[in-house]
């Protein structure tokens, strides 16, 4: 949009380097040109803003295939105003004296021309094209044929616009319908992964088999090691034994030697100290008996003296010797102590008459 100044009724214009104007004065064309800078009076004067810079247009549009199945197509088409003062004489770029605004909607205007015309070919290609085919090679043939026909376009040139670039975003199907079109794509890609998966573990049991089977050929191995050398100690051990077998017959047959003679030797002397120990035997019993009965007539000797001593004497003297006897052979007392109970039983004794 142009920048307009007031000045005392007058109007200062001020345009951008990529916007074409043209005055007209009184029917007659004044200033013709992007950029310029001029004063000009409101009442005379006619004036139209065209841009020249390259403009993009975005469209979406809906579209059916061969196979009847609805698509949207994303689109979008760079141009640009190649001869302004064409445009303006056939668009209404004419802007407000006082504001600068365009008192039209030519941009409106000329996008929807170029939208109606890009989706008049993109159904074209579309109408004749399966729904398959066209989200594989869609995009291409979409793009190529809206180029192609804007740029046979009549009406284009002759509003002086030009057509620098087409592109198409995307053609998608319905969400229905694509999600029906992913499910065999997503089948194949997760059958890929459980194939996948499936002969990694596959290769996982066979290493595990092979791991197994080294270990158990190693164990056969260990085994068939140790019931050798079980073998070779039950070998060393029976060679021991009967070497330890025949150690002992030799020492036991040498002990039984020996015994033998020791027990003859014992034999010969027993036989020849017989008769003088029999001798002293009896010699010795003869005097211990003979020194005993010795012994036990002076006992009696002693014992019938003393009773004799004892048969003259009275009676409290034997009560006396007999107390004397019996203290002698009396335990040591240190302390003795009398109840009054004894006390008093002794004592009534002592006074009870005779």
């Amino acid at each position: 949009m142009a920048d307009i100044t007031r000045r005392l009724g007058w109007r200062h214009l001020r345009g951008a380097p990529t916007a074409h104007i043209r005055h007209h004065r009184s029917g007659s064309l004044a200033h013709d040109g992007p950029g310029l800078s001029f004063w000009f009076r409101p009442l005379t004067a006619a004036l139209s803003e065209v841009p020249v810079d390259d403009r993009e247009l975005a469209m979406t549009f809906h579209a059916r295939t061969a196979d009847f199945q609805d698509v949207a197509v994303q689109a979008t088409v760079t141009y640009r105003v190649g001869d302004p003062a064409l445009a303006a004489a056939r668009l209404d770029f004419s802007i407000d004296p006082d504001t600068g605004a365009w008192r039209g909607a030519p941009l409106e205007q000329l996008g929807t021309l170029l939208t109606e015309t890009a989706q008049q070919h993109a159904l074209d290609v579309l109408a004749r094209t399966p729904l398959s085919a066209a989200l594989v090679d869609g995009v291409t043939a979409v793009r190529e044929r809206v180029a192609a026909g804007l740029a046979a376009e009549p009406r284009l040139p002759a509003t002086g616009i030009e057509i620098v670039a087409v592109r198409v975003v995307a053609l998608r199907p319905e969400p229905e319908v694509e999600r029906a079109l992913r499910t065999p794509a997503r089948e194949q890609i997760q059958q890929e992964a459980d194939r996948a998966t499936y002969e990694r573990r596959a290769v996982a049991v066979e290493r595990e088999r092979a791991i197994a089977e080294n270990e158990l050929a190693s164990r056969i191995e260990l085994a068939r090691r140790e019931e050798q050398l079980v073998d070779q100690r039950g070998t060393n051990a029976r060679r021991e034994a009967e070497e330890n077998a025949a150690a002992d017959k030799v020492r036991a047959e040498a002990e039984a030697t020996r015994l033998v003679r020791l027990a003859e030797a014992e034999a010969a002397r027993a036989v020849a100290l017989g008769d003088a120990e029999a001798t002293r035997s009896l010699r010795l019993a003869r005097a211990e008996a003979e020194a005993a009965r010795e012994v036990g007539e002076a006992r009696a000797q002693a014992q019938a003296a003393w009773l004799r001593v004892h048969a003259d004497v009275d009676v409290a003297t034997l009560h006396a010797l007999t107390g004397t006897r019996l203290a002698e052979n009396l335990p040591h007392i240190d302390s003795l102590t009398v109840s009054p109970d004894v006390l008093t039983g002794l004592l009534a004794r002592l006074g009870a008459p005779r």
